[in-house]
């Protein structure tokens, strides 16, 4: 019964929404720099910190690591409709967010997954870059795949750390 009185703090979806906004942001601006700048498409690796971390062009045409890759458009588009209707349920599922990290896991995750449907639908593929190889890390990727990560880690560290809260529910 107290569970229903009990008022959810008001600023959460706010947050939220501002972290996925700086995910966004800095995903997209660091492929424009990639793509544009250096224009890492053409030159195809940088060695940054050689063996650890280099800058190496892969266009990702699946989900994460890879998987499922998109051969057609029809594919494509397929993978773009299921984030965007992943990011709509975590966006409603964000504004009854009861804590910081739901709200920050959540707006980490939407903001990843815009940032990769913009460039599906702009280069129909996902513009990865970040190549830490070096460091037994098989994959490249990029900002808004870090941000989807990571989210996804704090969303299982938050239900985690409030196991007990529900149970005692």
């Amino acid at each position: 019964m107290r569970e229903l009185f009990r008022r959810r703090p008001r600023g959460l979806p706010v947050f939220g929404f501002v972290i996925a906004a700086v995910i966004f942001i800095a995903d997209q601006i660091s492929k424009h720099v990639i793509l544009r700048v250096v224009d890492l498409d053409r030159i195809g690796q940088i060695q940054v910190l050689d063996p650890w971390f280099n800058l190496s062009m892969v266009w990702n045409r699946g989900v994460s690591f890879g998987l499922f890759q998109a051969d057609s458009d029809w594919q494509r588009y397929i993978l773009i409709a299921v984030s965007l209707v992943i990011s709509g349920f975590l966006a409603i599922w964000m504004m009854k967010a009861e804590r910081r990290l739901q709200a920050l896991s959540f707006g980490m995750i939407i903001g990843g997954a815009i940032g990769n449907v913009v460039d599906r639908f702009a280069y129909g593929a996902v513009a990865d870059f970040l190549d830490f190889s070096g460091l037994y890390f098989p994959y490249v990727f990029n900002i808004a795949d870090a941000g989807i990560s990571v989210g996804v880690a704090i969303l299982l560290l938050d239900a985690f750390l409030n196991a007990d809260e529900r149970s005692r529910a």
